[in-house]
């Protein structure tokens, strides 16, 4: 562990811990979301201007002095505090990511929602990604030298679903992951598709209108190539080029390079290969249904490509839901088509015409590990339960949150002895919020065929590596490799919506061990 609680009153130490990144000099940056501490107050009143006022809070471990430094502090919408959908708020400082020169220039990505730019009477706010000047020798944050590189609306009336991870690839280009911005009600945890509930005209229960709308940042992992100026490019091969005529012209945005997703807390990139690795949170349902479709699935994907990856109209392997829509909700109507998917909502105002599905690599619900059912004629799985195949058996969820890591590559230049050892190299870091069944594994792909969904082809428990339970890493927030191939790892604590004594960042070492056997030490005497 190497932060220690914070002082009373204070945070000096760690903030709502939502995300870190490694400097090539072996400090760490880690970021609080902007949840209640001591001295901020929560106000959950909006006729109060203070309303989920909350600090957004930047900290560097640096491993020479072994000290932490309070960077700095963003005034952000983030702080309303625990409790029903229409109270909390999953907002905040969401993201941090480091220029790719940052030991020359000091710049310093955060993607955040800032207090300044609410709109208490229609309740929107403004998501932005920034970049920000860090002083390298006082690691301070000069917060004036702000340069507001791309910014959005968000409806905050009701909670949730934010994103906020970021990466980097070897082109210098950007990926930004944005929550679907929707409510998890209305839909009894099934398609987040019901077009009805909205507030002064917003809708808060339609994903239809953010992950699955072509002309909406929101439920989105963006790819942008960031400017010396504080403007951004685009980079060929996104998803859409923001010129498209299709059906009038106006109704897809450039930025986008995967759509259809709902909760990506965390992405990577491999740097050997450039491939993007994503993970995100899924809905409530806790059980199948032969009417409305698969249960809860938190997924992980690798992207080769720019992809729809079926939110809110299918999950998993091409899974769908059924339709629902206006003037009764609570009627089903017909499946959706994974392969010829088509965005009938009324508050869409992107394409109707939308990309086929991409089918995810993994995907798991409280049954199991990647659950697949018998199909019709048309496709469509029966999803009774005891028709289940789980494709992946060694996995579960329950209460899940899926927390996308990185992909490991060891480096024998390292002089480092707490590097991790040559052994894990290429396998990807899958792991959960929780630590029960959820996963917290290293897995292996098929580089030919995982780009289409291909389930891995090895997969090893990292429990015993990266410690579960109460005195261990018990609510995985975010993890990363460092310069020095050891591996860094935030714990969020054991609330909600705040910190608290077991909120920490750890640094998880390799300290040797016995050969792995060769295989004909594994073989039988005689065999």
């Amino acid at each position: 562990r190497l932060t220690q609680p914070n002082q009373a009153g204070q945070n000096d130490q760690i903030g709502e811990p939502h995300g870190l990144v490694t400097a090539p000099d072996g400090r760490v940056l880690y970021i609080g979301r902007g949840g209640a501490d001591a001295s901020q107050p929560v106000v959950t009143d909006w006729n109060d201007p203070d309303v989920g006022k909350g600090k957004g809070q930047i900290h560097v471990y640096d491993p020479k002095t072994k000290k932490v430094t309070l960077a700095g502090e963003l005034t952000v919408f983030g702080n309303k505090g625990g409790g029903d959908e229409l109270v909390k708020v999953e907002e905040g400082l969401l993201g941090i990511e480091l220029d790719p020169k940052f030991e020359e220039n000091g710049w310093v990505y955060l993607h955040y929602t800032p207090h300044s730019q609410l709109d208490r009477d229609k309740q929107l706010a403004e998501r932005r990604v920034s970049r920000f000047t860090m002083d390298l020798t006082t690691n301070k944050l000069d917060l004036a030298s702000e340069k507001v590189l791309l910014k959005w609306p968000v409806q905050v009336h009701s909670c949730c679903h934010a994103g906020g991870g970021m990466a980097w690839d070897s082109k210098g280009n950007l990926y930004i992951a944005t929550g679907d911005n929707n409510s998890s009600q209305f839909s009894d945890g099934y398609s987040g598709n019901n077009p009805e509930p909205n507030y002064k005209g917003v809708s808060f229960a339609d994903a239809r209108r953010t992950a699955g709308n072509t002309n909406n940042l929101n439920g989105k992992i963006l790819r942008i190539h960031p400017e010396a100026d504080g403007t951004y490019s685009l980079p060929e091969g996104n998803l859409f080029t923001g010129k498209e005529t299709d059906e009038g012209g106006g109704k897809t945005r450039g930025e986008i390079y995967v759509m259809g997703v709902r909760n990506p807390a965390r992405i990577s990139v491999d740097k050997k290969t450039d491939t993007l690795y994503a993970g995100w949170v899924g809905p409530d349902a806790g059980e199948p249904s032969t009417t409305w479709g698969p249960a809860k699935y938190d997924t992980f994907a690798v992207i080769t490509k720019a992809s729809n990856r079926g939110w809110p109209y299918c999950m998993g392997n091409k899974q769908p839901y059924r339709d629902r829509n206006l003037p009764d909700p609570t009627k089903p109507l017909g499946w959706y088509d994974c392969d010829h998917l088509k965005n009938e909502s009324p508050n869409n105002d992107g394409l109707v015409n939308i990309p086929p599905m991409t089918p995810n690599n993994i995907w798991y619900s409280p049954q199991g590990g990647a659950p697949d059912y018998p199909r019709d004629a048309n496709g469509v799985p029966s999803y009774k339960q005891e028709e289940a195949t789980y494709l992946l058996p060694w996995l579960k969820g329950g209460g899940q949150a899926a927390m996308d890591g990185p992909v490991y590559r060891y480096d024998a230049s390292i002089p480092n002895a707490d590097k991790w050892p040559s052994y894990w190299d290429g396998k990807w870091f899958i792991g959960d919020f929780y630590d029960a069944d959820q996963p917290r594994h290293a897995v292996l792909t098929d580089p030919k065929t995982h780009g289409d969904g291909s389930i891995p082809v090895h997969a090893e428990s990292l429990k015993k590596i990266v410690p579960i339970g109460n005195d261990g890493i018990k609510n995985l927030m975010d993890w990363k490799f460092g310069p020095d191939g050891a591996l860094y790892v935030l714990d969020y604590g054991r609330g909600f919506f705040t910190s608290d004594a077991k909120s920490a960042l750890w640094k998880v070492t390799y300290t040797g061990g016995a050969a792995t056997p060769a295989a004909g030490q594994l073989a039988r005497k005689g065999q």
